[in-house]
């Protein structure tokens, strides 16, 4: 092989490898920066309880209902073309939603930002599994670790962007410019991966898949906690006395501490024959966290924060699995267009059941129950998911 092969294989990978870790940066801030101004944008655009809850519940929701799309748009534009896709539609729904007065307007144009993302949170797992089969575990965990700061970075600077910019609806607008910005990489990308991509499915339906329906229970939990706490975690602290800017950075800070776990997940995980004792500490911290917000929340709030934190580098470990659990690159993409459309959207009741249970209590304690009782499918699904099973064979 002769020293100008590496070189063209290093320069074709420089731009693929911006595409995925601008997309991640994409993949939570139109989530994040919600919660910690959620009073504000309840009282300017008139949500009330039951709607605050649905717009926590909107990314599962939106996961599910966009995310199927995600395997038909890569087999028409390619990976690249379908991610460029996902973005526009992230930047077009986080600009419009900002100047939106009315509810339902709020909602209909955070359902597109947020199918933009689900689009590319599909794609993910498949095109790092194509585009680097050696080093599937390394670059997942780069690109998870980046979607975390992303979220971090989005939960931390919500409130001050806002008034720095002097409204909650400049504050929300601008993140549309990084999905801009993801877009025209995107479009620099489309030519280099259009050609691997395409084809008719060769796979039938995941439905007897045991693998695929644990992982779907499995990211369903994740789900429901992980947007649970980015939507309801700033409103836990604020009631239990603490201010609005205090209340994001524990969101951040909770967000934060997934950013080198959602490295090193990955890398742990395909070093292991099965993952199953990461799954047990994953969910046994998760449920001392719930504990702790639900009882002492103004006692050790940077705990209890670190723990929610640390449990949700579930989310991460679930990614790896996906390109554990198949062999083939259509495997990997259907499973993870299975996995995280059904799970996500066996979590939409979640948020808005915690928010209606907050509306009837006054607290947060029947809530966060709530959560600890949904770690028990999680643990089961998940043990099931981290087994050595490949979904080809099982199909």
């Amino acid at each position: 092989m002769s020293l100008a092969t590496p070189l063209r294989r290093a320069t074709a990978a420089g731009p693929v490898v911006a595409l995925i870790l601008l997309v991640s940066l994409n993949l939570r801030p139109g989530a994040t920066t919600v919660g910690p101004l959620l009073p504000e944008i309840r009282a300017a655009v008139g949500l009330n309880g039951f709607t605050a809850g649905l717009l926590t519940a909107l990314p599962p929701l939106c996961f599910a209902a966009f995310g199927p799309l995600a395997p038909r748009l890569a087999r028409r534009f390619g990976a690249a073309g379908a991610l460029g896709v996902g973005m526009l539609l992230l930047g077009v729904g986080l600009a419009v939603r900002a100047l939106a007065a009315e509810p339902v307007v709020f909602l209909l144009f955070s359902m597109l930002a947020l199918g933009g993302i689900a689009i590319a949170n599909v794609l993910m797992p498949s095109v790092v599994k194509r585009e680097f089969p050696e080093k599937a575990g390394l670059v997942t965990g780069v690109y998870t670790a980046f979607l975390t700061i992303g979220a971090a970075v989005g939960a931390a600077l919500a409130v001050p962007v806002a008034q720095s910019l002097g409204s909650w609806r400049s504050g929300l607008a601008v993140w549309g410019t990084l999905a801009l910005l993801a877009l025209l990489v995107a479009v620099r990308c489309r030519g280099l991966t259009a050609k691997t991509d395409g084809g008719a499915r060769t796979l039938p339906p995941l439905r007897g898949s045991r693998t695929a329906w644990a992982l779907a229970v499995f990211f369903m939990v994740n789900a429901t906690a992980a947007y649970s706490t980015m939507g309801w975690l700033p409103q836990i602290y604020r009631d239990a006395g603490f201010s609005p800017n205090t209340a994001g950075l524990l969101l951040a800070l909770c967000i934060a501490i997934g950013i080198p776990l959602a490295f090193v997940m990955p890398v742990l995980a395909v070093r292991r024959p099965n993952q199953r004792a990461l799954v047990a500490v994953l969910l046994g911290t998760g449920f001392v966290a719930y504990a702790g917000l639900a009882f002492w929340p103004a006692d050790l709030p940077w705990l209890w924060a670190l723990l929610a934190g640390v449990s949700q580098s579930a989310f991460p470990l679930s990614l790896a699995l996906i390109g554990l659990r198949a062999r083939t690159n259509e495997g990997v993409t259907l499973l993870s267009s299975f996995a995280q459309s059904t799970g996500y959207l066996c979590a939409v009741p979640g948020p808005i059941i915690m928010g209606v249970f907050y509306q009837w209590t006054g607290e947060w304690v029947v809530p966060l129950l709530f959560l600890m009782v949904l770690l028990v499918p999680a643990l089961i699904g998940g043990l099931r998911a981290a087994s050595p099973h490949v979904l080809e064979d099982e199909l």
